[in-house]
């Protein structure tokens, strides 16, 4: 196989490759869009599978901003929740807030004031 033919089936094949990735982008941002009723992504669905080159440039014509934006949001949503989650997870408290629990904890009777002397000095050690 001369170099050139291999060349030419390493950038068809990149090409290919390109191609299933920016079909599964456009089919995954028409059905996770909520601007769109159940025609309208009907309608974008059949018209890039009946005429996929016309299509998806059309589609990337009229819907590309907004499709930036719907990734943006969600990618921003994710980052959030995951966020919250490793806060939930590790439990992190201030020491505000461990110092009201002795202190509750103290005026109900469980803690003495010496107790609460010890644990109130180790917290802030």
């Amino acid at each position: 196989m001369p170099l050139m033919d291999l060349f030419w089936a390493m950038l068809w094949f990149y090409m290919f490759f390109i191609w299933i990735w920016l079909l599964i982008s456009i089919f995954g941002d028409i059905f996770r869009s909520d601007d769109l009723s159940g025609w309208g992504k009907a309608f974008w669905t059949l018209f890039v599978i009946v005429l996929p080159f016309l299509g998806v440039l059309v589609y990337l014509i009229s819907r590309g901003n907004s499709m930036q934006e719907r990734g943006m949001a969600e990618a921003a949503n994710r980052e959030a929740a995951t966020r919250q989650y490793i806060q939930e997870a590790a439990g992190t408290t201030s020491a505000a807030d461990e110092l009201a629990k002795l202190a509750a904890l103290r005026d109900q009777g469980v803690l003495t004031s010496e107790e609460f002397a010890a644990q109130k000095a180790a917290l802030l050690a």
